[in-house]
């Protein structure tokens, strides 16, 4: 049996209130209810036993005849000091900070539990270090999607709670500096693209072999609601290939795309047709295999120029699958970003292919 102390509390930390006069009060236990004879929808009845209240709930006035009638007169409730709060109250004071753009909060806090979902369709973005600084703290956590994923409208993103039913103050101070304006979980809007294309490569620009290419591209771009303001097919030649990008600027096209001509043969200039555009900073190479010759460029700083290996040609997903959706968000894709992709950028090539629900491109 509990002690007590001089003031009516329990050194467990909850003391004893009057059902009556427990309004606004945190429940310290589950009250379980039995009905008898319960009617089932198709017929038939049974005893029916079950949590009527949880523990953590905060007691409101609808709720005193309920208690009285499953024959409670007095309740255990929460002793909050006030240094304390409750479970559910710091779980929304998370909620609140871990947000940024693009996200917002699944209903209310459930047993200090709440989930954060997508506001509209785009790229999630996680800030892993506030993540990791927030969980090294022991009695808060948020578990997210991974960074980087394609997200929808409505699908949960995160979860965050409290983990003991009631949290010191002090720490959520300490959590709330950590998380507070930076934006922890965002969903980014993704544009539609309107992509110009430049399929190059002797043996489809004379007709050797037939394109496979074009369908794969114009089905890529569609997904994400883009169109194709143009399509031209080019020999391995540097001027022609160059010439065609720049009329397909003149089309309107707000992003490049070529295929093919990214490999170390001679006859593979379709790098040095981009180069010679005028496009700045151009990077070659990436650490992601399907993918590991692609090339990621831009003009004048505005338009994104991306150089697809052949291996997009017959891989179901490569490095442009991944990078894809992150330009369309408006992140800059240089060296560093083509890097970090080395962890997580092996395909595996399953005979039943998943993709996004698996690791590729996740880091």
């Amino acid at each position: 049996m509990c002690e007590v102390d001089g003031n009516g509390g329990r050194r467990d930390g909850t003391k004893t209130m009057p059902v009556a006069k427990a309004v606004g009060m945190v429940l310290a236990h589950d009250i379980t209810e039995i009905r008898p004879g319960e009617t089932f929808a198709g017929g038939g009845s049974a005893p029916f036993k079950g949590r009527a209240f949880r523990k953590g709930h905060v007691i409101k006035q609808e709720d005193i005849c309920h208690l009285q009638r499953l024959g409670k007169e007095h309740l255990y409730i929460l002793d909050l000091k006030d240094d304390e709060m409750h479970e559910d109250e710091a779980a929304l004071a998370l909620a609140r900070a871990l947000m940024g753009e693009g996200v917002e909060m699944d209903g209310e806090p459930r047993e200090g539990k709440i989930n954060i979902v997508a506001s509209g369709d785009g790229l999630l973005k996680i800030h892993r270090q506030a993540l990791f600084a927030l969980n090294m703290l022991g009695e808060v956590m948020c578990a997210t999607m991974r960074d980087g994923t394609v997200v929808r409208k409505g699908q949960v993103v995160a979860g965050t709670r409290a983990i003991p039913l009631v949290i010191k103050k002090e720490l959520m101070d300490e959590a709330l500096s950590i998380i507070s304006g930076a934006g922890v979980i965002e969903v980014k809007k993704m544009r539609r693209p309107r992509a110009g294309v430049v399929i190059t490569g002797n043996e489809v620009y004379f007709g050797r072999i037939q394109d496979a290419f074009a369908p794969v591209i114009k089905r890529k771009i569609e997904e994400f609601g883009g169109e194709i303001t143009g399509l031209y097919y080019a020999p391995d030649d540097p001027a022609h290939i160059t010439k065609r990008l720049e009329e397909l600027m003149e089309l309107g096209a707000d992003i490049l795309i070529t295929t093919g001509g990214m490999s170390v043969d001679p006859d593979d200039v379709t790098r040095f047709a981009i180069r010679n555009l005028g496009a700045e900073e151009i990077t070659y190479g990436s650490a992601v295999l399907p993918g590991a010759m692609f090339l990621m460029a831009y003009f004048k700083r505005t338009v994104p120029i991306i150089g697809i290996p052949a291996c997009g040609m017959y891989a179901k997903n490569t490095v442009f699958d991944i990078i894809f959706p992150r330009v369309l968000a408006g992140e800059r894709i240089g060296r560093k970003e083509l890097a970090e992709l080395g962890h997580g950028g092996l395909c595996l090539h399953c005979s039943e292919c998943r993709y996004p629900i698996c690791p590729f491109g996740k880091y």
